[in-house]
């Protein structure tokens, strides 16, 4: 029994590490190849956000509930009215803002995050800190793992689909997990993204937020 107990702990161990050793090459790889396409979204937004600058960062919850900061481009001024509340999403997007978001180009400053070792490429969406509070007991399993870049939750139906089934798509993913569904969901998140479809964004200004689970 404690052999067996060993072997799986060993198999896992061995998951972990080729996870992220495929995670470094692949991320790295993808920077050096869309290093001129990300100057040159960086350049656009730079000109087109009015000061606001070209990256939005934020503290989300990794594995085990640590916090990190997560880094994306910035789609949006931060033009605020008289009393110093944001203006509407419509108002703050820039045509090219608008252009990296549906395409889910904002997304790709997370590579950075995946070469720290904050993310990986597959995994549950990193989510708020405040969030922590109000997950059940098996919601909160979806620490278990890394979060990533996109997930099990993301290719069937992302924000088109209650909390509740995000949810019990991530904890399934951290249960099944193996190289090949993440290829799988890899691949299947290209196929969204090239059809730009469910692709919503994850900012909490612009989706009804996790208020708990009744």
């Amino acid at each position: 029994m404690c052999k067996s107990i060993k072997n799986v702990a060993f198999f896992k161990d061995i998951n972990i590490y080729s996870k992220r050793i495929f995670d470094f090459i692949l991320s790295f790889t993808a920077l050096i190849i869309l290093l001129l396409p990300l100057a040159v979204i960086t350049l656009l937004l730079l000109i087109f956000n009015k000061g606001a600058g070209a990256f939005f960062t934020q503290t989300r919850t990794g594995k085990d509930a640590n916090l990190f900061q997560i880094i994306k481009f910035k789609t949006m001024t931060d033009e605020r009215d008289a009393d110093g509340k944001w203006l509407p999403d419509e108002v703050r997007m820039t045509p090219i803002g608008k252009f990296v978001r549906s395409t889910s180009l904002d997304e790709l400053p997370q590579l950075f995050n995946v070469l720290k070792g904050d993310m990986s490429l597959v995994g549950p969406r990193p989510l708020l800190e405040k969030y922590i509070p109000l997950y059940s007991p098996e919601q909160f399993r979806r620490h278990e793992v890394q979060p990533g870049i996109t997930g099990w939750a993301q290719v069937n139906g992302r924000n088109n689909i209650s909390w509740a089934k995000k949810f019990e798509l991530d904890v399934w993913y951290v249960d099944n997990q193996s190289f090949l569904l993440d290829i799988k969901i890899l691949w299947m998140t290209l196929l969204k993204v090239i059809k730009r479809k469910d692709i919503t964004t994850d900012d909490p200004r612009t989706f009804q937020p996790f208020n708990g689970t009744n």
